[in-house]
């Protein structure tokens, strides 16, 4: 799902929380009432700690509303991570209610069991309230647990599961009141105490629900992440070009994770290739986690043994220059001569200090260098731009036959162009060498060649030779 989609699917998914929340607010209201009714009539403790408990659902159905409501802002100014964390403490709000309940289930079901005597007078109405009670919370459970999974709401989910375990005590409760009646029926006065007994486990299964409840809502809130996640994204963030991922931060708030990501790459990496590994690792990332929203932060790999032309192109490129033609001469002291380039509208004495500048920052890299000189040029569109004149390239081809034929070697020429420029000829061509040879016994022929054309041809100024693989010229003739 692209970014446009999943934004305007959001209102709807809001809505769809929001309906869901408000329905079940309505179910616990109903059940809380009728409870609390039959509970008064019937004097049994297990109907009046079930009601208890639909009142404390209902308390928190109408905090999940309202935290479902909030969490749907936008983030803010004051809020960049959205306002989903206020599913969480709503969650945590509603366990401190879930526990303070049980406090005094528990307290009164033992004043029951061994202090004092309370009758307990079973109904049809009992078991016909706690039968419709468990109907009513086995669909609001499933509802809320449908949409909870679907929009990842810990609010919803914290929702589903207090209806889930209302199923749960809403049967103890209907077997302590089987208990009683068959105590009456059978006279057999210990099972009147079975009452008090389901209300004691009704306590037991909410304090256990409290309990996970209660921790899943604290490590939320304290941006903890299932064990193994910050691994997962880590390997996901290591696509082609990333050295290391230094850094690794997940944090959820509400249904939306954020990630922060520190990468290292090669310090020689241009911007634009940074910034497309940052882009691949992004991409991979969300492929573990969809829809998060990711940061990826990208840093140059520490120096170590850098050779020594990385470390001039960085420096050049570090004082807003370019560097080309380096030169590394050895000699009682290692030399060095390159080109630098400039911005075209800087002064002579601009580019020179800048020079300078960049001629001192590479002696404290490399103590050990002894001369460096360094050809300025001008870097820009007008440097760039020439006027030219077409020329006949059949001298330029001719040249080329006669050097083939001195040197023993098959170029076999192609694409060749010739123009005038400012006086001088300047020309290019392509020339196919054995795809085996190394670059470097490639570029050494090119320039041979070079020299041959300048002794053939007068006046020659820019040449440009691009090799190729015998394949490539066999392609392009198919084509």
């Amino acid at each position: 799902m692209g970014e446009a989609d999943r934004t305007s699917a959001r209102p709807q998914g809001e809505h769809e929380k929001q309906v869901v929340a408000v329905t079940s607010l309505l179910a616990a209201v109903i059940l809380t009432s009728l409870k609390i009714a039959v509970g008064l009539a019937t004097g049994s403790l297990g109907i009046l700690s079930e009601a208890a408990h639909s009142g404390l659902d209902m308390v928190a159905a109408a905090v999940t509303f309202i935290a479902v409501r909030i969490s749907a802002k936008p983030a803010d100014r004051e809020h960049t991570y959205g306002h989903g964390k206020v599913e969480n403490l709503s969650a945590l709000f509603e366990t401190m209610l879930l526990l303070a309940t049980c406090i005094w289930i528990i307290h009164e079901a033992v004043e029951r069991l061994f202090f004092r005597s309370v009758p307990v007078q079973p109904s049809v109405w009992g078991f016909v309230v706690m039968g419709v009670s468990i109907a009513i919370d086995y669909s609001r459970s499933r509802a809320l647990a449908r949409v909870a999974k679907k929009y990842r709401s810990q609010a919803l989910e914290a929702d589903a599961l207090h209806f889930s375990t209302d199923i749960w005590s809403s049967a103890v409760v209907i077997a302590g009141l089987g208990c009683v009646s068959l105590s009456k029926a059978f006279s057999l006065p210990w099972l009147e105490k079975a009452d008090a007994l389901a209300a004691l486990l009704v306590a037991g299964i909410v304090v256990f629900v409290s309990a996970r409840l209660g921790k899943r809502s604290i490590d939320e809130l304290l941006d903890a992440i299932p064990a193994g996640a910050q691994d997962q994204v880590a390997r996901a963030a290591r696509v082609a070009g990333v050295l290391d991922v230094r850094k690794v931060r997940l944090r959820r708030s509400g249904p939306e994770v954020f990630a922060d990501v520190t990468l290292t790459v090669s310090r020689d990496q241009a911007l634009e290739r940074a910034h497309d590994i940052a882009s691949d690792a992004e991409a991979a990332i969300k492929q573990d986690l969809p829809d998060a929203d990711v940061v990826v932060h990208v840093e140059p790999a520490d120096p170590g043994n850098v050779g020594l032309l990385t470390t001039v192109r960085l420096l050049a490129a570090r004082h807003g220059m370019g560097a080309h033609a380096v030169r590394v001469y050895e000699a009682e002291r290692l030399c060095l001569e390159l080109h630098l380039e400039v911005d075209e509208k800087l002064r002579l004495d601009e580019a020179h200090a800048l020079a300078d500048e960049f001629e001192r920052a590479l002696r404290g890299e490399v103590p050990a260098l002894g001369r460096v000189i360094t050809h300025i040029e001008p870097r820009g569109e007008a440097s760039a731009t020439r006027r030219a004149a077409p020329e006949d390239e059949l001298p330029v081809r001719r040249a080329l036959e006669a050097i083939e034929a001195e040197r023993g070697v098959c170029l076999a020429p192609h694409e060749i162009s010739a123009q005038r420029v400012g006086g001088e000829l300047s020309i290019s061509f392509h020339c196919t060498l054995d795809s085996r040879i190394s670059i470097a016994e490639a570029h050494a022929l090119t320039e041979q060649v070079e020299k041959d054309l300048r002794a053939r041809l007068p006046n020659l100024g820019r040449v440009l030779i691009h090799v190729e693989p015998p394949e490539e010229l066999g392609a392009k003739t198919l084509h």
